[in-house]
Parts: C-alpha cells; structure tokens; sequence
C-alpha cells in the first residue's frame, strides 16, 4: 500500500483502525457522565425508600424501572438507584 509514496505497513493501519474505534466511544462516554451529574443528589430532593401515602416512584413519570416490579430503577432526576417504592419532592404522577 502506498500514500504520496510512502509504504504504508498493516500494523500502522491497524493500529490507526483501533484509535479510530476508540475515539467512537468516547462522545457516548462523556453523554452518559454528564447525564448522571446533572441529577440532583437524593437529599436535596428529600428522597426516601417509602412512598408518601398512594404516591410512590413506580407510578412517578421521572421513574425508569428496573429488570423486574420489585426491582430497584433510576430516576430522570434524582441521581443514584431509586426503589420503586421510594417517594421524593420532585413526584410527578403519570397521567
């Protein structure tokens, strides 16, 4: 292989392709960072691991759930792992 003249080795081109690959990775990387530092801590939102009366995180529309009903979820804003029966101020009921 030839580039203004100069051969080019597999290993050099292969070691290009790698770096290429990696430099892919990392805009997901720093989207995801940002992502979780920009929610709010559980103290400053008052969380708790019980619900406050009927309103509880499962029925919260910030809440994305875990791997099964009983499963521990995230939050889109409450940093960290929320339980499905957790309660915060920022309870929003799904409609």
């Amino acid at each position: 292989m030839e580039d203004n003249g100069k051969k080019m080795s597999r290993r050099s081109i292969l070691k290009g392709a790698a770096a290429l690959a990696g430099l892919s990775v990392v805009p997901g990387l720093i989207a995801s960072r940002t992502a979780e530092a920009a929610k709010v801590p559980k103290a400053a939102m008052q969380y708790r691991d019980h619900p406050n009366g009927a309103n509880h995180c499962s029925k919260c529309i910030q809440f994305i759930p875990g791997g099964s009903p009983a499963a521990n979820g995230t939050c889109k804003v409450v940093a960290g792992s929320i339980s499905p029966n957790g309660w915060c101020v920022a309870f929003s009921p799904k409609a």
